[in-house]
């Protein structure tokens, strides 16, 4: 058969490739502590349930393809918290911040255009980019600098006649860098010298620690137009399978364009949406309970991995992963070895490998993405059996 060579480029997910991996191991009777996927342990709000266990419709009909007006609504009073003003027309749902980014690169992208993207980056912006055609232009952003953007002239570098946008994800996954607002006007002052998109991912936005500052790319009053929102009900609310997300602009015709795109599939799921709308009325208790709660994990992990000779690492202040390098020249092979062949008290560890969050080739093979959604005492197990490991697979290899 023949198959295209858009899909033939793709590459599979470093979060997940190792899954088949993991699920033999599990069969085998072992436990896996999975610190591969961002997927929090974290309570869904009640709330959540309760809207789609009140909703009374008879006939689950197709909704808006804009987007069902209670959820955009309870967005708009949202962001209004963080200062961010939104008008109806301003905003899309979409199914989750992945369709959302895909949207916004097919909606300012032509095929062979190029987006500019500080690496690491999350790895599924080289398969968006992919599906619409587009080139991935890294800059790179080193651990020892904290993962923090280099200096104005390397960035204006990379940009070509071609390219359309710069893309961020603030705080960084998977880094856990929280930006600076002189690294966001940075950012933006090129946007607008250059006549290009800011496309700014902030999910994390809820969970920064140190006492830092969240700078919204929004924040720059005087790009408004350039700056294109990617946003996800899924990290903050602990909602990833609602697969609730959305884009929105101030550029109410980019907006409109999108639109377009939303209605070639039809509409986000109706019970979903439902759900969603209701968050907004979480309580403000339940971010600062949840943010201790990573920034405590995030002291566990960054304090057991300093300890594993060899190890290097940047402590994150925002999100919930961080980048680890390895005293070895292989963090994938040693990745399906923890699967595969290794076990301490009948327990092992899924990382994620970090070479896919990076365009540029050879770069993060001795790395390794770890997510720490799950509890505190799970979390040190973990790292004292990933020590285990490193030690043994040093022995061998």
């Amino acid at each position: 058969m023949i198959f295209s060579e858009r899909i033939k480029s793709m590459q599979f997910s470093p979060i997940r490739k190792l899954m088949p991996y993991a699920n033999d191991a599990v069969l085998k009777g072992k436990k896996v502590f999975r610190l591969n996927i961002g997927q929090p342990d974290i309570e869904t709000p009640e709330l959540f349930f309760k809207s789609i266990a009140n909703f009374k419709e008879t006939v689950l009909k197709y909704t808006n393809s804009q987007g069902m007006d209670i959820l955009i609504d309870s967005f708009i009073k949202y962001y209004k918290e963080w200062d961010i003003n939104f008008e109806k027309d301003e905003i899309l749902i979409t199914n989750g911040g992945s369709e959302a980014l895909l949207f916004a690169m097919m909606a300012i992208c032509d095929i062979d255009d190029e987006i500019i993207i500080p690496e690491p980056f999350y790895t599924n912006y080289n398969g968006f980019s992919e599906a619409a055609g587009v080139k991935v232009v890294p800059f790179l952003t080193k651990a020892e600098d904290g993962f923090h953007l280099p200096k104005k002239e390397e960035i204006l570098k990379k940009i070509t006649p071609k390219t359309k946008a710069i893309l961020i994800s603030n705080p960084g996954n998977p880094t856990g860098v929280v930006y600076t607002y002189y690294e966001i006007r940075m950012l933006s002052d090129i946007a607008k010298e250059r006549d290009i998109y800011l496309i700014a991912d902030e999910v994390y936005r809820e969970f920064i620690y140190d006492n830092l500052k969240y700078t919204s790319a929004l924040y720059m009053t005087d790009i408004l137009d350039r700056v294109i929102l990617i946003d996800s009900i899924s990290k903050r609310y602990s909602a990833c399978g609602a697969r609730i997300g959305l884009v929105a602009s101030k550029n109410k015709e980019l907006i409109n364009q999108i639109l377009k795109l939303c209605q070639s599939r039809l509409c986000v799921p109706t019970l979903e949406q439902v759900g969603a709308a209701s968050l907004i009325n979480t309580p403000k208790e339940y971010f600062s309970r949840v943010t201790k709660e990573y920034e405590n994990r995030r002291n566990i992990l960054y304090d057991n991995l300093s300890v594993i000779p060899g190890v290097i690492c940047e402590k994150p202040t925002g999100a919930f992963y961080v980048i680890v390098k390895l005293p070895i020249e292989d963090a994938e092979h040693f990745s399906k070895w923890m699967l595969t062949d290794f076990e301490y008290d009948n327990k092992t560890v899924m990382v994620a490998p970090a070479e896919g969050f990076y365009a540029t080739p050879s770069l993060g093979k001795n790395e390794i993405r770890i997510s720490y959604c799950i509890n505190s005492n799970e979390l040190k197990e973990a790292m004292m059996i990933l020590s285990k490991g490193l030690e043994k697979y040093k022995s061998i290899f």
